[in-house]
């Protein structure tokens, strides 16, 4: 398997780029682990910390289990052992086996999910509230705390949501965000709508009473004709796009302000307030639109986030390869897209991106190249290796295949989650990855310098 990489780089198997990198793991890394999943998993979330101990810290991760038939899809609950900063050895970080499951990551509860699960989105406000999108134009709705443990053998019952939302007029699959600031769920398919969901009324009853919502709804696959889960419509429907929507996300200040991208090219951003008020650039089907990007990128769109520490700043994601940081201030010139700077570190389409929780200039992105890049766009005009793109620090090339999801760490800002779908390269399954860089790369220079210096003076006052 070839792949072609970044200008001034020769291309090289991936099989030869990930032996570089397991060669590297103890330099670069400050901890990693390692975890073959038996089934690919489409998306990976971090859930609450559960516990702080003096070495490592337990937490919860959402994953999924996209099978083949022979065993129902399923939402897997873990818990992950998340090692502490600058605690794990060096030679043993890298000692692990691809085929192998990691000890720091077990499954705690498997929910049975009617159809594959798509898009794992978890709510801010009480991270045991999750979204899922399947194959269907509904949103599933999940307190992962109170749904029974199921036994994934084929035959057995799906397991029933605690809420269902409806609204989409066709399969809704990959676009799907939770507000941060109030409980509401946001959603885009292949209806080329955006649709809108409030849960404010339905989460504090979720446990106690899941029958409680004023309507029902059958639950999409399932086969028991008895079994039914509770529904609400949508707030509001949001017409602008003319092909399918493919991510959209919330203004992290705003309930009421929200994104989207989709496989016309087009960014929209929308305000949920002006349903009559002047749009920049005005649209026949919705004056809901405040902008308009009509050639945002020069392929599809496939990601979009949104900075929550300048909420000037908008990343999108590309078909074209590219990720291109955006000034909402500023998003077009004559229609076509305007970015502040384009972000070319990819050989293949961007499936992710997403700004760090911890820091305002640093964000993420990840490909169908298996690789997982971290920018800083504050360092875009600096000196770099001469192959550097421009802003980019660091690459994770621990994946085989196409990364579909990451998650940064609130909890633990600098560890990642990333998974792949590793089926076209090592016949079938998928790769989860948890991992920090070690801290010397991302560190203030004379900060690091400083420790290196003491350091060294240590090992001379050590010699004999």
């Amino acid at each position: 398997m070839k792949e072609t990489t970044t200008a001034g780089e020769m291309s090289i198997s991936v099989d030869e780029r990930y032996t570089q990198w397991k060669s590297l793991v103890p330099v670069l890394y400050d901890w990693l682990a390692n975890h073959n999943l038996v089934w690919p998993s489409l998306s990976c979330r971090w859930g609450p910390q559960l516990e702080q101990a003096t070495y490592k810290n337990r937490q919860r991760l959402y994953l999924s289990e996209q099978t083949d038939g022979s065993v129902p899809n399923t939402l897997v609950i873990a818990n992950c052992e998340v090692v502490k900063p600058r605690v794990a050895a060096a030679e043993h970080i890298a000692q692990f086996n691809e085929e192998a499951r990691s000890p720091f990551v077990k499954k705690f509860k498997t929910i049975i999910h009617p159809g594959e699960v798509n898009r794992i989105r978890e709510l801010p406000q009480n991270s045991k509230i999750v979204a899922t999108h399947t194959d269907s134009p509904d949103v599933l709705i999940w307190d992962v705390e109170t749904q029974p443990n199921r036994h994934a053998v084929l035959g057995t019952p799906e397991s029933r949501p605690d809420l269902i939302l409806t609204g989409h007029k066709d399969n809704a699959e990959f676009a799907l965000a939770m507000c941060p600031t109030e409980p509401l769920v946001l959603s885009g398919g292949k209806d080329k709508s955006v649709v809108l969901w409030s849960i404010q009324d339905h989460i504090s009853t979720l446990a106690a009473d899941p029958g409680s919502a004023k309507s029902t709804s059958k639950v999409a696959g399932s086969n028991d004709k008895h079994v039914e889960s509770p529904s609400i419509g949508a707030r509001g429907i949001y017409q602008g796009h003319n092909d399918t929507v493919e991510d959209v996300q919330f203004c992290p200040l705003s309930a009421q302000e929200f994104c989207s991208v989709g496989d016309d090219s087009c960014l929209i951003l929308w305000d949920a307030r002006y349903g009559t008020a002047p749009a920049i650039k005005r649209s026949p089907v919705s004056s809901s639109i405040l902008q308009l990007v009509e050639k945002a990128h020069n392929a599809d769109l496939h990601c979009v986030d949104w900075n929550p520490h300048d909420i000037n700043l908008i990343l999108t994601g590309s078909a074209d390869n590219t990720v291109r940081m955006f000034d909402r201030r500023k998003l077009s010139s004559g229609g076509i897209g305007s970015p502040i700077h384009t972000f070319e570190g990819h050989s293949a389409a961007v499936l992710c991106v997403q700004w760090s929780p911890d820091k305002a200039s640093i964000f993420g992105s990840s490909a169908e190249d298996g690789i997982l890049n971290l920018w800083n766009h504050e360092k875009i005009d600096k000196k770099q290796a001469p192959t550097a793109p421009p802003g980019l620090f660091f690459r994770h090339a621990g994946h085989r295949d196409k990364i579909v999801d990451f998650h940064w760490n609130a909890s633990d800002p600098w560890t990642i989650v990333s998974v792949s779908d590793d089926g076209e390269s090592t016949g079938g399954g998928g790769t989860l990855q948890i991992w920090r860089m070690i801290d010397l790369i991302y560190r203030n220079e004379d900060e690091v310098l400083a420790e290196l210096d003491n350091f060294k003076a240590h090992l001379a006052s050590c010699s004999p």
